[in-house]
C-alpha cells in the first residue's frame, strides 16, 4: 500500500507543479503563434521531483539535458537540422547551439549512467537510454501536446515507481495549456522531460538484455528521424492521427 501511495501521492503533487508553474520567455509554434516557453517549469518540476523521490541521476540528468535545451532555446538559430547536420557542422569546425546541446546531452546520459550503476558496462546501456530518451522526446515535440502524449504513454510500464509517477504526473500538468497553444516544451522542457523518463525506464527495466531492446528501439527512432518525417507517418496513420489530435485546437 505505501508503494501505491508514493505513486499516486508524486502523480498528484507533479500534476498540481505542472498546472501552476509560471510560463516563461517567447516563442513561436509550428503554426506562427507566439506562445510562453514551458522549459523552465518543466525543469524546475521535475528537479523538484528528482530530489522529492531520491534519485541523484535524474537530478544530474535534468539540469544538463534541460540546461543545454533551454540554452538553445534561447541562443539557437535555423542553420543546422538534425543530429547530422550539427555533428556535419561541427566536423567542419562551426559550434552550433544544436551540437552543444548534443554534446551536453550525451554528457547528462553518462554522468546518470554512472550514478545509476557506477563504473561497470551496465552505465554505457543506461547512458545511451537516459540520453536517447531526452534527444527523441525532443524530436516528438513538433506539434501541441504530442511530446507530452509521448512521455506519458513511455511511463505508464513503469508507472509503479515514483519518479515515473512524477514524470507523468507533471507531463500530464503541463499538457492543458499546450495542447491550447499558450505555453510549448521547448528544447529545454522536451530534453528534461525525456532524461527524466530514461532515469526512471533504465532503473526501473533492470534485466540487461530488455534494457538493451528498450534502448535499442529508442536509438532506432532516432536514427529513423533522420530520414522519416515523424508528422507524415503519425498524419497518415489513421490511430496515431487521433491519439495525436485529441485534445488539440482545430
Amino acid at each position: 500500500m505505501r508503494s501505491v501511495a508514493w505513486v499516486a501521492g508524486a502523480a498528484g503533487c507533479a500534476f498540481v507543479a505542472g498546472r501552476v508553474a509560471p510560463a516563461f520567455g517567447a516563442a513561436a509554434n509550428y503554426r506562427g503563434r507566439p506562445v510562453s516557453l514551458a522549459g523552465p517549469a518543466a525543469v524546475l518540476v521535475l528537479l523538484l521531483g528528482a530530489v522529492l523521490v531520491g534519485e541523484r541521476a535524474a537530478v544530474v540528468a535534468v539540469l544538463l539535458a534541460g540546461g543545454a535545451g533551454l540554452y538553445d532555446d534561447l541562443r539557437g538559430g535555423a542553420d543546422a537540422k538534425g543530429l547530422a547536420g550539427h555533428l556535419g557542422a561541427l566536423l567542419r569546425g562551426r559550434v552550433t547551439t544544436g551540437a552543444v546541446k548534443v554534446l551536453l546531452v550525451g554528457l547528462a546520459g553518462l554522468a546518470a549512467g554512472l550514478v545509476l550503476d557506477g563504473a561497470r558496462p551496465r552505465a554505457l546501456l543506461s547512458a545511451v537510454l537516459v540520453a536517447g530518451t531526452a534527444n527523441l522526446l525532443n524530436l516528438f515535440d513538433l506539434r501541441p501536446g504530442r511530446a507530452l502524449k509521448v512521455a506519458l504513454l513511455g511511463a505508464l510500464p513503469v508507472i509503479g515507481a515514483p519518479l515515473a509517477a512524477w514524470v507523468a504526473g507533471a507531463a500530464a500538468g503541463l499538457l492543458a495549456d499546450d495542447l491550447d497553444e499558450r505555453r510549448m516544451l521547448g528544447d529545454g522542457g522536451a530534453n528534461a522531460l525525456g532524461a527524466a523518463l530514461g532515469v526512471a525506464l533504465a532503473a526501473a527495466v533492470r534485466p540487461l538484455a530488455l534494457a538493451g531492446l528498450v534502448a535499442a528501439f529508442v536509438v532506432a527512432l532516432t536514427l529513423a528521424s533522420e530520414r522519416i518525417s515523424f508528422s507524415r507517418v503519425i498524419d497518415g496513420t489513421a490511430a496515431l492521427r487521433w491519439v495525436d489530435r485529441l485534445g488539440r485546437r482545430a
